[in-house]
């Protein structure tokens, strides 16, 4: 069983120290935005933020992924009871696009990138391979180890990178620095030590 570390409200799976993850778009085409059984978990905010900043990337979006925010809405609830972005068909994320390498891409990010929104994409896509779980006064944090993720986790290895480096941006976002900064002095005792 992996262990379990907790730094303040948060229970962090040790695998996002032990384990190296570097995204490598091009062997994957940003599988990760097409597969899986429902659209990308939101937070409440983002759902508010969807609908809001929806005028500023719906210009990148496909068609076909205007059509299914018109019939589906901003966002819906799925099996599980959990806020998710709309899909294309059951397949890619309603907000995403293919760019001229057949690369799955979100339309939201390139919004941002080009200075049009302030809404980089929801927390669960940018802060991927990390999954969070709510536990009651409690968050987990998982490292979601996908079949189609394998090329990352080569390239993490070969770079050396954790997990939880490659995501700094992402996780600073979500939890703030000084969660950053306490989870990197974890790492370090726990690999030392470990």
């Amino acid at each position: 069983m992996t262990p379990i570390i907790q730094i303040d409200d948060k229970l962090i799976s040790a695998d996002i120290i032990e384990k190296y993850f570097a995204c490598e778009l091009e062997s994957c085409a940003g599988a990760c935005c097409i597969l899986g059984d429902s659209g990308a978990p939101l937070e409440k905010e983002e759902c508010k933020l969807l609908a809001q900043e929806y005028p500023f990337f719906s210009p990148y979006m496909k068609k076909e992924g205007r059509k299914a925010v018109e019939e589906q809405g901003f966002s819906l609830i799925d099996a599980d009871g959990d806020s998710v972005t709309p899909l294309i068909d059951g397949k890619e994320c309603a907000y995403s696009y293919f760019d001229a390498q057949a690369i799955c891409c979100c339309a939201i990010e390139r919004a941002f990138l080009e200075g049009k929104t302030s809404f980089r994409k929801p927390i669960s896509c940018w802060l991927y391979p990390i999954r969070l779980k709510p536990l009651g006064e409690l968050i987990g944090l998982n490292y979601d180890q996908s079949h189609t993720c394998s090329c990352a986790r080569e390239k993490g290895f070969k770079e050396k990178t954790p997990v939880y480096r490659f995501l700094k941006e992402s996780i600073i976002r979500r939890f703030g620095a000084a969660f950053y900064e306490q989870l990197e002095a974890v790492a370090r005792s726990y690999i030392q030590y470990g």
